[in-house]
């Protein structure tokens, strides 16, 4: 997806150097997308935001146009990602928004830096740790990777599965090509250590996620067969006030899939906690 009326900056982060494309002016919109995917997940919702907000959208650890990583990292080394972006543009807080990935670290992120943080929306997301079917799915998944040099041929199809559901495949040929588009294009090292932090060594953080005191949306997807409707409002059940929101025709990336509404929702609940 294309975007306009940003600008790269790069960042020196504990994560290594992270690409954010940064476009508007006003409070501060920090969007963090999920693997496999770059900061352009987010073009429809800079193009709504920017002309009232300051859109930072992230291209996360060894995706997109930030550096390679050279390991595993912890959701607490990503919250300090986050910490190192706005330090870095002089933002003293910032409305987090993440997808699966992003939604994680938001929640982190609330959790561990309250005076940082203005309301977070996380979307299709999960506190839980993994089960038995999400590491043997991606656990396939990255030996495949490793022997193709990247998420090629067989692997793409599994990739949609997993991303999209039945109406986007059905309607929306724009987010499918977009989504095998992103896929391929992560480099196959950087994308094992992201797979392997985030799917197989996820922490359990309904815990910590009881720590956060800033308004929070919780999105889930009814299509979204990565982290089904049940899993994804446990994560919010664990946030003490949480608002909990399904979208009927939405996967995995909601904002890909259905941005009208995700922007829509986010806007109502800016408004509600102005």
């Amino acid at each position: 997806m294309s975007l306009t009326g940003v600008e790269d900056r790069y960042v020196e982060t504990v994560l290594g150097r992270i690409r954010v494309r940064v476009g508007g002016s006003g409070e501060a919109m920090l969007f963090w997308p999920s693997l496999l995917m770059d900061g352009t997940l987010w073009a429809a919702q800079a193009a709504h935001f920017a002309d009232r907000y300051q859109v930072l959208l992230v291209d996360p650890p060894g995706h997109g146009g930030s550096s390679d990583l050279a390991g595993p990292f912890s959701f607490e080394q990503c919250a300090d990602v986050i910490v190192a972006i706005i330090d870095e543009l002089a933002v003293e807080k910032v409305h987090v928004i993440g997808n699966s990935w992003g939604g994680m670290i938001g929640g982190t992120f609330a959790a561990l830096h309250p005076d940082r943080i203005g309301v977070a929306v996380l979307m299709n997301a999960t506190a839980s740790p993994s089960n038995a079917r999400q590491k043997l799915e991606y656990g396939a998944l990255t030996a495949t990777a490793r022997l193709l040099g990247g998420i090629r041929g067989p692997l793409v199809g599994p990739v949609v599965d997993a991303f999209l559901g039945p109406t986007a495949k059905r309607e929306k040929p724009e987010v499918v090509a977009t989504v095998k588009q992103l896929a391929q294009q992560v480099h196959v090292r950087s994308g094992m250590h992201a797979v392997t932090s985030v799917v197989p060594r996820r922490p359990d953080q309904r815990t910590l996620f009881g720590r956060i005191r800033t308004p929070v949306l919780v999105v889930a997807g009814a299509e979204d067969v990565t982290f089904p409707v049940a899993e994804t409002e446990l994560m919010a059940d664990s946030i003490p006030g949480a608002r909990f929101v399904v979208l009927e025709q939405s996967a995995h990336l909601a904002a890909l899939e259905s941005p009208a509404e995700v922007n829509a929702l986010i806007d109502d609940f800016l408004a509600d906690n102005a």
